[in-house]
C-alpha cells in the first residue's frame, strides 16, 4: 500500500501544460492519450496516484507508471505509446503465397463437392495439407487469419463477378447497323419537328420478349401498413403458381408507343401474330423496321414464309449482335415496366396477370415517352 501513497516530485512548464489541457479536451486523439494527459494534470492538483485514480477512473499503478514515465522522459513524451518489439510472425511468407495460390484454384478441383472455397473450407484444408507440403506453420489455422491473409491480397474465393464474352466476329459491324437505324431515328425526329410533310412514311420499332412473367397468388390477404405499427405491408411467404405468360412488346421509337401482346409462349406463331398487330397498326404505305435480337422464331422458316407474302419493303428486320440485346431500346422499357407494374404483383389467375399487364400498356401509351439512344450514336455512319 506504500507503494501508491509515495509522492513523486513531477515538474511541469506552462508550455507543456497548455499542451496537455489541449490533449485531455480532445475527441479526436486516441483515448489512451487523452487518458494520460488528464493523469499528468491531476497529479500536478493533487500528487497522491490513489486520488488520481479513482478521478480519472484507472488503477493507482496506472497512474504511477504514467507519472514516473514523465519523470523519467518528460510530462510529453510520457503520453506516447513506446514502440514495442511485436510477436514474431507465425505465418511464413511462403506459406501465405501457398494459402494464396491455393485460394485461385477451385474447390472442386481438390476433390470436394463445393464449387467454390469457402474461408472455412480452405481453413481446413490448408490444416490438413499444409504441413505435408512443407508448412508447417498452418497445422493450427483458423478461419479469420484466412480472411486476413486473403484480404491483403484482395482475394476473393467465395465469390463470383460475371462477365460476358463477345462470341459474335461481327459484332461491330452488327452494332453499327443497330447504330445506323437509331441515327435514322434522330434525323427523322428533327424532320417532324420543322415540318410534318418532311416526315418520310417509315415506323421503326424496338421489339423484344419478356418470357416467364408469373402468375403468383397469395394464400392469405395482405396486411396494409399501420402508423406506428408497421411501416409497409405485409405479406404472408406462402404462394400459390398459377403458370408464366410471355409480353410479346414493341415500342416505336418516333411516337412512343407500345405494341405489345401476351401469350402463354413466345414461339413463330406468337411472333407472326404480333408482326399481323403491326401490319394491322400502319398504313400499308408504311414501311416497318424492326430492331431485335437473333431469337429463333425471328428467322424461322414460319416467320420467312409469312414475311414473304407482305408487300415488298413492308418488313424490315435489323438483329441485334449476340450477346448484344442490351443494344436494344426494349430493355430499358422492361425494367422500367418489371419495377413499376410487375414488381411484388400478385394474381389470382393468369387471366388475371394478363389483363394487368395490358392495362399498364395501356397506362403507358396514355402517357408515351420517347426513348432517345445516344451511346456511341456520333460514331453511326
Amino acid at each position: 500500500m506504500a507503494g501508491w501513497r509515495r509522492v513523486i516530485e513531477l515538474t511541469i512548464t506552462d508550455e507543456e501544460i497548455e499542451r496537455l489541457k489541449a490533449l485531455s479536451r480532445s475527441r479526436t486523439e486516441p483515448a489512451s492519450r487523452v487518458s494520460r494527459a488528464q493523469m499528468l494534470l491531476a497529479y500536478r492538483e493533487n500528487p497522491s496516484f490513489c486520488a488520481v485514480g479513482q478521478r480519472v477512473g484507472v488503477h493507482h499503478q496506472t497512474v504511477q507508471r504514467c507519472v514516473e514515465r514523465a519523470l523519467a522522459y518528460g510530462p510529453l513524451a510520457a503520453i506516447e505509446d513506446r514502440p514495442r518489439p511485436g510477436k514474431e510472425p507465425v505465418i511464413t511468407p511462403e506459406a501465405k503465397a501457398w494459402l494464396v495460390s491455393l485460394a485461385c484454384d477451385k474447390a472442386k478441383e481438390h476433390g470436394y463437392p463445393h464449387e467454390l472455397w469457402t474461408t472455412r473450407l480452405l481453413a481446413r484444408h490448408a490444416r490438413g495439407h499444409g504441413p505435408a507440403a512443407g508448412h508447417g506453420c498452418l497445422a493450427h489455422l483458423v478461419q479469420g487469419t484466412v480472411c486476413k491473409i486473403l484480404g491483403q491480397q484482395e482475394i476473393k474465393p467465395h465469390k463470383v463477378r460475371y462477365y460476358l464474352e463477345r462470341r459474335d466476329a461481327e459484332f461491330e459491324q452488327k452494332m453499327a447497323e443497330v447504330l445506323c437505324v437509331y441515327r435514322e431515328v434522330q434525323v427523322l425526329k428533327k424532320a417532324a419537328a420543322k415540318s410534318r410533310k418532311a416526315i418520310k412514311r417509315v415506323a421503326i420499332v424496338s421489339y423484344d420478349e419478356k418470357p416467364g412473367i408469373q402468375a403468383i397468388a397469395t394464400t392469405a390477404p395482405d396486411l396494409p401498413p399501420k402508423p406506428g405499427v408497421h411501416a409497409t405491408f405485409a405479406r404472408d411467404y406462402e404462394y400459390k403458381r398459377h403458370g408464366t405468360l410471355s409480353l410479346l412488346a414493341g415500342i416505336d421509337l418516333l411516337t412512343g408507343k407500345v405494341h405489345a401482346l401476351v401469350r402463354d409462349r413466345h414461339r413463330s406463331r406468337e411472333f407472326i401474330e404480333f408482326l399481323k398487330r403491326l401490319d394491322a397498326a400502319y398504313p400499308a404505305g408504311t414501311a416497318i423496321k424492326l430492331i431485335l435480337d437473333n431469337h429463333s422464331a425471328h428467322i424461322s422458316r414460319e416467320t420467312r414464309a409469312w414475311l414473304d407474302a407482305r408487300p415488298p419493303g413492308r418488313f424490315a428486320f435489323t438483329f441485334t449482335p449476340k450477346h448484344g440485346s442490351w443494344l436494344n431500346l426494349i430493355e430499358g422499357f422492361f425494367s422500367k415496366f418489371a419495377r413499376s407494374v410487375l414488381r411484388h404483383i400478385r394474381v389470382t389467375s393468369k387471366h388475371e396477370l394478363k389483363e394487368r399487364i395490358m392495362a399498364g400498356i395501356d397506362d403507358v401509351n396514355r402517357h408515351p415517352v420517347i426513348h432517345t439512344w445516344s451511346y456511341k450514336l456520333a460514331e453511326a455512319a
